[in-house]
């Protein structure tokens, strides 16, 4: 009679199984127009692939396997699902500009982890190289919640900002621009990232007062900082 074995490996990869079935029913939602579920099922999906990499920590379970298979569930939920979003929402009237210009978030984002994939080392980092796709999708997603009116649309002054919106995230993805890793939950991950430790919990303070509201502007400040960080930087070392 075959025994199974169940490895402490198979608890981070049921969340990244939710991450991806989350992916799943978003796709389904926005085939059926109900936006606002689809935005917010990317959402949870972000949350279940961050539990997923803080549960294989705390576990010490991180894989190979989990790795790649985080990669494709994200590819769905973060890749995907909002590229369709914002598609069926507003891209669609461009005919086969609309289809190019949101697939290039699932095909940015493609390259995004591939790149992620070959130039791991470990399964700890300090920093992404190039904006991590699941922050694309909530930024994206986040701007729908925010702007998108029920049996409306979108205003005529947001709609001027969606299609550069979805290409400087799509180039965002592929560049070499710096972005933090979340600092552990602890003592030293404190003293690691005090900036980043303070920013975070300012910014979940922010969230509950403003219900939510304050989603997309924190994580387009994260956005932003990164660019500017990044300008600094490349200044820095020019004038050396």
């Amino acid at each position: 009679m075959t025994k199974y074995r169940f490895t402490p490996s198979v608890i981070p990869n049921l969340f990244t199984a939710m991450n991806m079935f989350c992916g799943f029913l978003s796709i389904i939602n926005t085939s059926q127009q109900r936006y606002f579920y689809a935005a917010w099922l990317i959402i949870i999906a972000a949350i279940f692939d961050l539990l997923d990499g803080l549960v294989a920590r705390l576990t010490n379970s991180s894989s190979e396997i989990g790795v790649e298979l985080d990669s494709l569930s994200d590819i769905v939920s973060f890749g995907s699902a909002p590229a369709f979003l914002i598609y069926s929402a507003y891209l669609i009237q461009f005919d086969v500009w609309g289809v190019l210009i949101s697939s290039l978030l699932l095909i940015a984002g493609g390259f995004r982890l591939a790149r992620f994939n070959v130039q791991l080392v470990g399964f700890d980092k300090k920093f992404f190289k190039g904006l991590p796709i699941p922050m694309s999708a909530i930024i994206l997603t986040s701007f729908v919640l925010t702007f998108y009116k029920e049996g409306e649309g979108f205003s005529q002054f947001n709609t001027q900002w969606i299609i550069p919106l979805v290409i400087l995230l799509s180039i965002l993805m592929v560049s070499k621009i710096k972005y933090d890793t979340l600092p552990a939950i602890s003592i030293r991950g404190f003293k690691e990232k005090p900036a980043t430790s303070i920013f975070l919990v300012l910014a979940i303070i922010v969230m509950l007062i403003t219900e939510g509201k304050a989603l997309f502007y924190i994580f387009v400040f994260i956005l932003v900082f990164g660019i500017f960080r990044h300008v600094y930087s490349l200044s820095k070392q020019r004038i050396k």
